[in-house]
């Protein structure tokens, strides 16, 4: 065998400058190289080329090992391409530290940039020379993006650390890590590779670096006009249902400022002069003389702050809520100066001073209701001088104690400087509202609000330009008195005594008298009809509730028990139609069904009014012409609300500017209304108006006759025949405007104000012996008046009240006194007011007394609003969120600790762990199984899929000793031996021998191996007859004589080139190594004959050795080595040639039979994932955590830059790793909801739902599992064994014990905390034990809230409440017998499930707390059953598609469908006709849906996707039931999982057809039109947060859409999640409209259609 010559003596200078590199990398705070390096194969010695370049593997010689004319020749190749070592890179990135001056960070830059060819390090160059320079830097940079992937575990092709951080500025930072990145690419280099431009992942790299770097320039260029006050786009054109009141309001506005009237100029003229009342007819415009007034008042407003006088405000004041939002419209669609809104509903009473000063620094007019005005004017937020202009819309109502009489009366008049007081204007149809002596009533309106009446001067120019309608008067027939109907008799018979009836019985008594006995009937229907049963049944309710310290519960039960027979006979009545029973309709009601018989008799575009006093009567005779009526008349109603309450929701504002709507379009022509249609409200003109109850007073006559506008409109008075009063009403009202005209006539036109405020005085005395406090410090004004409203604010601002102020009134002496009883939690119990000659004046005495003492004992402050607050949680506006884009460096471990922990002596006795293939003959070659043997016992380890070929994969599977087996010191030594030539001749790597520093050993194991057998076989195991002679021998010496066929099947080993190993195949007695090297081998540097393909020596050692030409010719196969088994092979790796033919002398036969050498080509993938398992078990374990190994990794493995990164292309994707931790991070967040939901649940029963939310999130938000992930080092793989001292191959000059980091975002790692309780809840999932996910949750949040150990310890901790503990009703009982007869579980506790559907409307339902706690634990137990499902069924689907799938089945509209069908509804209590509306119109939608999907007697599962929104409350009684069950049945999971099987299940056995149910999702359905619609794959949806405008705290996150680098739309939130979904919705508005010509065209995509992020990443797991 030929031997190289020694090599001449070295350069000293060049060493020099060697070791000055290894020093400083020492001291470096990171390696000079990465563990990446030691993933391939050095040399023995250094092959040359031609010139003197060492080749690929090469390394620099130390003067031990000499290499004198290799050095040199580095040396002259780094002189002619300018290259300089990667110490210069260290020094450079050293330079660019925080707080270097810019100088010397651009001098580290300039010096880099200098050293050009650093970025294609020596090695690179070394291994391709013959390749040309562009190709080489094409693959430097493929590798150096490779190398930049960071991750919790590293991949087989990325063993090493990641680089530390560099600090400085962007872009100088960026060229420093560039060229780092590319001398650690370079060691990675395989001799031979692909040619070509960039990989598609150098491109996904570089595009997602320009994304970032446009979206930072634009939104550094946006930061100023982004705040939290969005720009609204218009909403696009929508149904009136649809609409807010504000929008249904809008839509019809249109200016009114066109061609005033004179007379309208007339009155505008002396309104500018004086104040004045303007007296108009509905219709004539008086709201545009009140528009032309505020023009004035503003020009001078203008000019008055322009010479810097003190800024004032108008005020237009109105008398209900829906004329609010009417005039706002008005008065916006006229004015060009800022106007504002304002009503209760708003919440103002709950605004501070500096509030309401701002809103009259920026608004010029302000619309709000009058009370409104005269709390803001009570606790002095407002002063009288800051106003210049008082509206009053509707003026008659100012009189006694209406707002705007107060108003006037305690803060105009009180201002005593006349030049502070603001311009007063009226608008009245009358001026009178009463039967009274109009000129007195006149005089006193005048007085009241300090004006004078005016109107036009020229009545007759009036009547021109409003029309009048004709009046005529419609006689009926003479009505019976009230009576009772067949069904009320009957109903009276059996149920008369029952006191909750009565009411009932009268209206019905009333309505046969007046509308029929059909109509009679109907109130009963309704009364005790489904519709209305709860509401009635609640009424009782209350009544016991009051009064149960006297009543015993069995009367309540008793009066329920009764109320559900009433309920029973009305259900089971028949009803006759009105028209074919006796006395059906009235002799009223047969009237007006004549006239509007003739009015639409056919189609026509007429419309009526028909006005009546009830508005029970209005829903009856709406709905009975909807049955009688003719086919051309479209009958609606229209009503107001009282007090809050309503037989319907039809009385809302919203509703009642719908139905105008509606009857202006003409899809209604006949309203039934009340008084609400009388004044106020925009009104479209009536062809006819009909008072089927006459007025009570003249502005009721006037206001509902300027209805009829219409030309030729006829107004008709329905009076009975014979009835004396009706007629008089008609005289009176007639002659009453008589009265008013003659009085407005005589008005002289200079009339002044004066001898009016004597009048005013008059009613001013009467009031002058009630007490008024005036706060000295601010002027808020206490009287009796609003002592009331004080009193009332104060006690709901209590922490703890319940229940309003009580006033019990007493009468003593012919006096009334009154006492005030507060709630016991408020500091003054009670008090008591002066005698008065009335009840209303003796409880506002007594509220007046309480507020003085409220006051005097510093519980009202300065401006009588309370000092007493419900305490809110502390933490509720802590900034808890993590920014997405913020990431850290931290220390990595790379090696598991029991390796370490193990090590420092020999061993007596080792544990066994075998690995061998499922499927050995998918490897291509016999194979042997391998032992890994360890002085601890390992854990049983999941098998490990390997792909060994194209379409050819094997498990590795793993069996671990459970007992351990003796060896000897001799046994030691040749498992030394043997495990370190598996080192050297496999992977080029000399370890010294020292078996204390041993990790582990591998072994060779015999070929029967059939599995373990006990203790003392283990032993025998081990194939011994391999490791004697592997001990004995380094290789199998080759020689001449050898017979040809053991030259076969050996394993080979080139010397000089560590990527060199053979497979013998045959030897070829044709060939001779002069021969030519056959054309099918496999390209190699050298191949001018096959001896000369074989040899890898350098140019000049070549020329020295001698080899013989005798010697035979193998045909081998050259390895493949691959060191990720764990992945498919790359189209790089399936196309390679292997075919080599090889001369037997410069190579080494290896002691290693071919059988052992291939087990050994595992080794890597094997050892990694090992290790992988054991660093996610040590991780476990310090949380006290027993987890499956494969689930514990895959919590812990992030396999890409961008993991989370949902349906974006992946980053630095490292193939093989296995699942990454994104869907146990899916299941672990929803478990981590559920638990600590139960553990607030039963911590705090006494708190709100708030405040359950706030101590929740405070466990659960990213921030707190993020710091305590830190503080457990969670954040904490090269396989070679540490502790043994590597001498030979690369990464010998690395330090052993060198810490290694890596960068993680910091929401990945709070993720991965979600991943660890996911895992610890399936790794026993099979037993459905949970105490271990509940450990982890207590681990990983670290919080008092949750400090349980086992999932039994829930329900030690619940204390039951005490209204669980009393007798139930037998209405609650009745309730859970119901429950019980449809869901099969039977309540312990019915108390418990009657609080499951106490609607939130009744606080406290006799003792029971509503539903929000229970929903609250319900929403959470309901997400975890979901989820399980939903996870398990579906375990190949990634968490995007999980999470929108998990929506349809946790959707308030799924869960609302649910509640109807399980009849939930009707066990609703609640308070308010809106929440019974809307659950009875939803209901009834729904059953409608689930009929027309239903065919052969089965439904549609998706049948309530095709119905509108549903009203929440009806889902969260689903929830709170849930939560209810769970409770009573004292934890107990399986019950909701039963519930959840039986009801829930079936509407998901397929999810597919919730796709599009899914994909509305904005954020989806951008991504689904972006990549199928429009066929672009060049986009990025991202977020960012944007700072505060003091630049400090992040206050919300935007988000942009960007198209090839445009940015296209934005949206801005509070989250970044919340923020990509408005930024996706006004992106998909830009986009929708769009033809794919028309985007191609707009943005110049051209994408062709390919697959987008989407498509190519639809198998990739990612985490939402």
């Amino acid at each position: 065998m030929a031997t190289v010559p020694g090599s001449a003596p070295y350069d000293a200078d060049l060493w020099d400058l060697q070791s000055a590199m290894v020093e400083a990398d020492k001291s470096h705070s990171r390696p000079l190289s990465t563990d990446l390096e030691d993933l391939f194969f050095d040399c023995g010695e250094v092959p040359m080329l031609d010139d003197g370049i060492p080749t690929s593997g090469s390394s620099l010689r130390t003067p031990e090992t000499g290499g004198s004319d290799e050095i040199r020749a580095v040396q002259r190749r780094e002189e002619a391409h300018g290259i300089r070592h990667n110490y210069d890179l260290h020094f450079a990135e050293s330079l660019i530290e925080p707080g270097k001056p810019e100088a010397e960070v651009s001098k580290a830059v300039q010096m880099n940039s200098h050293i050009g060819a650093a970025m294609h390090d020596h090695d690179i160059f070394m291994a391709n020379p013959w390749k040309p320079m562009e190709q080489v830097e094409s693959k430097v940079a493929e590798k150096r993006k490779d190398s930049e992937a960071q991750s919790l575990m590293y991949s087989l092709d990325a063993f090493g650390p990641s680089t530390g951080p560099v600090k400085g500025k962007p872009d100088e930072v960026e060229a420093v890590r560039e060229a780092e990145a590319a001398q650690n690419a370079s060691e990675d280099s395989e001799p031979e590779f692909e040619e070509g431009g960039p990989t598609p992942k150098t491109q996904a790299t570089e595009r997602k670096r320009e994304y970032k770097r446009k979206f930072d320039k634009w939104a550094q260029q946006h930061a100023k006009i982004i705040t939290d006050e969005e720009i609204r786009l218009r909403k696009p054109a929508a149904a009136d249902e649809s609409l807010s009141i504000h929008e249904l309001m809008r839509k019809d506005q249109q200016n009114i400022i066109t061609d005033p009237r004179e007379y309208q100029l007339e009155l505008f003229e002396r309104a500018k002069k004086q104040n004045i009342i303007a007296v108009l007819d509905t219709g004539s415009g008086k709201t545009l003389i009140a528009v032309l007034l505020l023009r004035h008042i503003i020009d001078q407003e203008l000019e008055d702050r322009a010479v810097g006088k003190k800024n004032r405000t108008a005020f237009f004041l109105v008398d209900s809520v829906a004329l609010v939002f009417q005039q706002y419209e008005v008065l916006n669609t006229n004015l060009d100066q800022s106007i504002a809104r304002f009503c209760g509903d708003m919440n103002t009473d709950l605004w501070a001073k500096e509030t309401w000063q701002t809103h009259l620094k920026e608004n010029m007019v302000i619309v709000c209701t009058a009370e409104i005005l005269y709390q803001c004017l009570m606790h002095s937020f407002i002063a009288m001088d800051q106003i210049n202009l008082l509206i009053f819309d509707e003026a008659h109502h100012a009189k006694k104690n209406h707002a705007y009489a107060r108003i006037i009366k305690d803060f105009y008049v009180t201002e005593h400087d006349r030049t502070k007081r603001p311009r007063v204007f009226g608008m009245t149809a009358s001026p009178v509202d009463v039967r009274s002596d109009f000129t007195q009533a006149a005089k006193d309106l005048e007085a009241m609000l300090h004006c004078q009446i005016a109107t036009t001067a020229d009545l007759a120019l009036l009547r021109t330009s409003v029309s009048r309608p004709n009046e005529s008067i419609a006689e009926y027939q003479t009505l019976l008195a009230p009576y009772e109907t067949d069904l009320c008799r009957e109903m009276r018979t059996r149920y008369g005594d029952m006191e909750s009836l009565a009411k009932i019985f009268k209206h019905a008594k009333e309505a046969a008298s007046e509308l029929g006995e059909w109509c009679a009937d109907q109130v009963l229907f309704y009364a005790f009809g489904e519709k209305q049963s709860n509401k009635l049944e609640r009424k009782v309710e209350k009544e016991y509730i009051k009064n149960q310290d006297t009543r015993p519960i069995e009367m309540l039960d008793q009066e329920m028990n009764r109320l559900h027979d009433v309920q029973d006979m009305v259900s089971s009545w028949k009803c006759v139609e009105p028209t074919k029973r006796p006395n059906g309709l009235s002799p009223k009601v047969l009237v007006l069904r004549q006239y509007l018989e003739l009015i639409f008799e056919r189609p026509t575009d007429a419309r009526c009014i028909v006005f009546v006093d009830k508005r029970y009567s209005a829903r009856l005779l709406s709905e009975l012409f909807a049955q009688i009526g003719s086919p051309h008349l479209r009958p609606g109603k229209l009503v107001g609300a009282r007090n809050g309450q309503s037989d319907d929701a039809d009385s809302s504002v919203r509703q009642q500017i719908l139905t105008l709507n509606k009857f202006r379009k003409g899809l209604l022509n006949c309203l039934f209304a009340t008084s609400i249609a009388e004044e106020g409200l925009d009104i479209p003109e009536c062809n006819l108006v009909i008072r089927f109850d006459l007025y009570r007073t003249l502005i009721q006559y006037i206001q509902s006759r300027g209805r009829a506008r219409h030309a030729e409109s006829k107004y008709i008075h329905m009076v009975e025949k014979g009835n004396r009063w009706h007629l008089q009403s008609v005289r009176d009202v007639r002659k009453g405007e008589e009265v008013m005209r003659l009085f407005c006539e005589s008005l002289p036109a200079d009339r002044l104000l004066q001898g009016n405020e004597p009048n005013l005085d008059a009613t001013l005395d009467k009031e002058k012996n009630l007490r008024v406090f005036v706060d000295p410090t601010s002027g808020a004004k206490l009287t009796y008046a609003s002592s009331l409203v004080i009193l009332a604010h104060f006690v709901s601002c209590l922490p703890e009240a319940s229940s309003p102020p009580n006033y019990m009134v007493s009468v003593e002496h012919g006096q009334y006194t009154c006492e005030v009883v507060l709630p016991g939690s408020s500091p003054v119990h009670s008090a008591c007011g002066r005698p008065s000659s009335k009840k209303s004046l003796a409880r506002r005495s007594a509220a007046f007394q309480a507020c003085l003492l409220l006051r005097q004992g510093g519980h009202l402050d300065e401006n009588l609003l309370s000092t007493h607050h419900k305490h809110l949680p502390a933490m509720r506006n802590a900034h808890l969120a993590l920014n997405m884009n913020k990431s850290s460096n931290y220390d990595m471990r790379v090696k598991p600790l029991i390796w370490q922990e193990t090590r420092g002596s020999s061993p007596t006795s080792l544990y066994m762990t075998i690995f061998s293939l499922a499927k050995p003959e998918n490897l291509g070659r016999t194979s042997q199984p391998m032992a890994l043997l360890t002085r601890t016992r390992m854990p049983a380890f999941p098998s490990v899929l390997l792909h060994l070929h194209v379409d050819r994969t094997s498990n590795l599977i793993f069996d671990s000793s459970e007992d351990s087996f003796p060896v000897s010191k001799d046994d030691l030594e040749k498992l030394n031996a043997f495990t370190l030539r598996i080192y050297k001749d496999v992977y080029n790597k000399k370890f010294e021998v020292d078996d204390a520093a041993m990790s582990y050993w591998f072994a060779p194991i015999s070929k029967d191996y059939q599995g373990f057998t006990g203790a003392r076989a283990l032993h025998h195991l081990l194939d011994w007859k391999t490791i004697d002679y592997v001990y004995k021998n380094e290789c199998w010496e080759w020689s001449t004589d050898a017979p040809a066929h053991e030259l076969e099947n050996r394993y080979l080993v080139d010397k000089w080139d560590g990527g060199r190993r053979f497979w013998s195949l045959k030897v070829l007695p044709y060939l001779s190594p002069d021969d030519p090297v056959p054309h099918d081998a496999a390209a190699h540097k050298y191949m001018a004959s096959i001896l000369d393909y074989s040899v890898s020596l350098f140019p000049k050692a070549r020329k020295k050795a001698v080899w013989r030409h005798d010697q035979p010719v193998i045909h081998a196969h050259r390895i493949l080595h691959r060191l990720n088994w764990l992945d498919e092979l790359t189209e790089k790796e399936v196309n390679v040639n292997t075919i080599a033919y090889v001369c037997p002398e410069p190579l080494l036969f290896s002691a290693l039979p071919t059988e052992v050498a291939a087990m050994a080509y595992l080794i890597p993938s094997a050892i990694t994932r090992v290790e992988s398992y054991l660093i996610a078990l040590e991780t476990c374990d310090t949380l006290g955590l027993t987890i499956r190994p494969d689930l514990a990794l895959e919590a812990i493995t992030k396999d890409s830059d961008n993991t989370e990164e949902h349906r974006q292309e992946q980053i630095h994707l490292q193939r093989g790793m296995g699942k990454n931790y994104e869907r146990l991070e899916f299941i672990g967040d929803c478990f981590l909801k559920m638990a600590t939901s139960i553990s607030i649940f039963c911590l705090c029963p006494q708190n709100d739902e708030y405040e359950y939310h706030v101590r929740r999130m405070l466990m659960i938000c990213n921030k707190n599992l993020l710091e305590h992930a830190i503080e457990r080092k969670l954040y904490e793989r090269n396989w070679y064994p540490q502790g043994i001292k590597l001498l030979e191959g690369k990464g010998v000059n690395k330090i052993d014990s060198q810490v290694y980091k890596h960068q993680l975002g910091d929401k990945t790692v709070a993720d991965v905390c979600e991943a660890l309780i996911g895992a610890a809840l399936l790794s026993h999932s099979d037993t459905g034990n949970m105490d271990m996910a509940v450990k982890a949750v207590t681990a990983l949040v670290s919080s008092p809230d949750h400090d349980v150990a086992q999932w039994a310890d829930y329900y030690k901790m619940y204390a039951k409440p005490g209204y669980l503990l009393t007798q139930a009703s037998a209405v609650q009982t009745n309730l859970a017998a119901q429950i019980e007869h449809k869901l099969g579980y039977r309540f312990k506790y019915p108390k418990l499930l009657m609080s499951a559907f106490v609607h939130p409307s009744l606080p406290n339902f006799g003792g029971i707390p509503c539903y929000q706690r229970l929903e609250f634990l319900g929403d959470s137990l309901l997400d975890m059953v979901c989820v399980n499902f939903i996870f398990n069924k579906y375990p190949d689907r990634d968490p995007q598609w999980l999470t929108e799938h998990k929506m349809a089945m946790v959707s308030n509209k799924f869960l609302s469908a649910v509640a109807v069908r399980l009849g939930f509804h009707k066990h609703l209590r609640f308070s308010g006709s809106i929440v019974e509306y809307q659950t009875r119109d939803y209901a009834q939608e729904i059953s409608e849906a689930e009929k027309e999907h239903t065919k052969d007697d089965v439904v549609a599962p998706d049948y309530w996707t095709a119905t509108r929104n549903p009203p929440k409350w009806l889902a969260d009684t689903i929830e709170s039931y849930l939560g209810a069950v769970f409770v009573d049945s004292e934890f107990n999971f399986s019950e909701i999982e039963r519930f959840f099987n039986e009801h829930i299940r079936w509407f998901f056995e397929d999810m597919s057809i919730y796709d599009t149910f899914a994909n509305n999702h904005p954020v989806t359905h951008l991504h689904n039109h972006l990549t199928l619609s429009l066929g672009c794959s060049n986009y990025k949806l991202m977020a960012s947060p944007v700072p505060n405008a003091a630049g400090t705290d992040i206050k919300h996150q935007v988000a942009v859409v960007m198209v090839h680098g445009e940015v296209i739309a934005s949206g801005t939130a509070a989250s970044s999640k919340n923020a990509k979904v408005k930024a996706s919705e006004r992106a998909l508005q830009v986009l929708k409209p769009l033809a794919p010509f028309e985007f191609r065209e707009r943005w110049g995509c051209d994408c062709d259609g390919e697959a987008g992020e989407v498509g190519a990443l639809k198998d990739v797991g990612t985490a939402i």
